[in-house]
């Protein structure tokens, strides 16, 4: 990543699973069934599958149990605490990643691209984290977790790896942002998600 010191992604992992943990921690309690950018997707579902892909790249670079369910067909129902389950996949995550070397060329991912630069791995992860944490935050009414700072290494990375993902429905097609847009609209355009979506705070 030409703009990223080594080691940098370091600060936009941490961020984005901050990001997440927040926003999922700001869900209403009447708000779990709402509709969601993610289409036919509710709040609990967009939930689940971000857990998921957290818990898949904790198991790619260490090993041990996957997602316990499909994270691209969530069942939408969360017995007991809904938070537990998101709380240890980002522990999971944050932790395989400490064992990751700043520089590692080949680290093990979920994606179908396999072993990434740790620089491109650790930032798909991060992307995974912060765009779910934004459908969350648009369908729930909280402020959006992006900004220009953290949207801009996304959307580099996201440039890198995301058209081959669009034909396993992990992304909608890309939308038009505009020659004006910033670079959060940019990226979320990118992923094929409206930034202006209804419910949408700035």
């Amino acid at each position: 990543m030409s703009e990223m010191a080594a080691g940098q992604w370091r600060i936009v992992l941490d961020e984005a699973h901050k990001a997440l943990r927040t926003t999922v921690e700001g869900i209403p309690s009447d708000a779990w069934d709402l509709p969601t950018p993610c289409e036919q997707w509710t709040v609990t579902q967009v939930l689940q599958h971000a857990t998921g892909d957290q818990t898949a790249f904790a198991a790619a670079i260490v090993g041990g149990a996957g997602p316990q369910e499909d994270p691209f067909a969530p069942s939408g129902r969360i017995e007991g605490d809904k938070l537990i389950g998101l709380r240890a996949a980002l522990d999971a995550s944050a932790q395989a990643w400490n064992r990751v070397a700043d520089d590692d060329p080949e680290v093990p991912t979920p994606l179908p691209q396999g072993k990434l630069p740790a620089e491109v791995a650790a930032v798909a992860c991060a992307l995974d984290a912060a765009v779910h944490a934004w459908d969350i935050a648009a369908a729930t009414g909280q402020p959006s977790p992006l900004h220009d700072e953290l949207a801009r290494p996304l959307l580099e990375v996201a440039r890198q790896i995301v058209e081959p993902l669009r034909n396993y429905g992990a992304y909608a097609p890309a939308l038009a942002a505009g020659a004006e847009a910033d670079d959060v609209s940019a990226l979320l355009a990118y992923l094929g998600r409206d930034p202006q979506w209804p419910g949408v705070r700035l």
